[in-house]
C-alpha cells in the first residue's frame, strides 16, 4: 500500500519538470502528507484535492480515509472505482513516498523510497467529486500493484508509479480502461533506492524537512 508520501520538490525538479505548470501562490512543500489532508494532484491542471476517495454516491460525503489506495488488480470491478477508472484519471506527484518494517520490540520503523534518478515521480491516480446542495468536495486514490525488487524487502504492495511521460500521457488521455490496461504492472526492476528515516515521520502531524534526513539502519546492523 501507500500510506504516507511527501511532496518537497528540489529547485532542480521544480526547474526539470514543474516549470510546465503555474505553481498555485499556495504551493508548499510537504514533507508528510497523510490520509484525508489535501495534496496536489494533476488532471488537466494541477489542483488540490482531499486524499482518500470518497464515490459521488457516498451518502454523506465523509472521508474516514479508509480507500487512499486503489488496487489495481480489481480497479475495474470495484464498484467504488470502476467509474472513476475510465475517465477521471489523475497523477499524484511525489518527491518520495514511506514504508514501513517492524524493528526491535514491535518498534514501527520508516522508511523513505525514491527514484534512484532523483526526479519527482508521478503516481498513478483516480479522482472523484462529491456534491450536495452546499459543499463540493474532490478526493483522490492512488493505484498500487504488486512490488518491484526493490520494494520486496519493505512491503509487498507499492504505488504505480509512472516514470515515462508516454505513459504519464496516457494515464491523462481520454482513452476507455482497455487503453490503459497495460500500465497496470510494477515498475522495472532497479530504478527505486530507500533508506530509513527518523521515527517523527510517525507522527501524521509532523512536517519538516528533517524528516527526509537518514537516520542509522538498526535491521540493516542485524543482516
Amino acid at each position: 500500500m501507500c500510506g504516507r508520501y511527501a511532496l518537497a520538490p528540489t529547485k532542480k525538479q521544480v526547474a526539470e519538470q514543474l516549470q510546465a505548470f503555474e505553481l498555485p501562490e499556495d504551493f508548499q512543500q510537504l514533507f508528510n502528507i497523510a490520509p484525508t489532508q489535501r495534496a496536489w494532484v494533476l488532471t488537466k491542471r494541477l489542483q488540490k484535492m482531499q486524499w482518500g476517495l470518497v464515490p459521488s454516491w457516498s451518502k454523506d460525503g465523509i472521508n474516514q480515509g479508509k480507500m487512499i489506495n486503489a488496487r489495481s488488480e480489481e480497479i475495474e470491478t470495484k464498484p467504488s472505482f470502476r467509474e472513476a477508472i475510465q475517465s477521471q484519471r489523475c497523477l499524484v506527484p511525489a518527491d518520495s513516498f514511506y514504508e514501513w518494517r517492524l524493528g526491535p520490540g514491535k518498534q514501527k520503523l520508516p522508511y523513505r523510497i525514491l527514484l534512484k534518478n532523483d526526479q519527482l515521480m508521478w503516481m498513478a491516480g483516480i479522482w472523484e467529486c462529491w456534491k450536495n446542495k452546499d459543499e463540493t468536495l474532490y478526493t483522490f486514490s492512488i493505484l498500487t500493484t504488486g512490488p518491484n525488487q526493490e520494494m520486496k524487502t519493505l512491503h509487498n504492495r507499492m504505488p504505480l508509479i509512472l516514470p515515462d511521460a508516454e505513459q504519464q500521457q496516457c494515464w491523462l488521455s481520454d482513452t476507455n480502461f482497455k487503453g490503459i490496461e497495460d500500465l497496470l504492472h510494477p515498475p522495472s526492476d532497479g530504478i527505486l533506492k530507500y533508506y530509513r528515516v527518523s521515527e517523527k515521520l510517525n507522527a501524521t502531524g509532523s512536517n519538516e524537512p528533517s524528516l527526509q534526513d537518514p537516520v542509522p539502519d538498526v535491521l540493516r546492523l542485524f543482516d
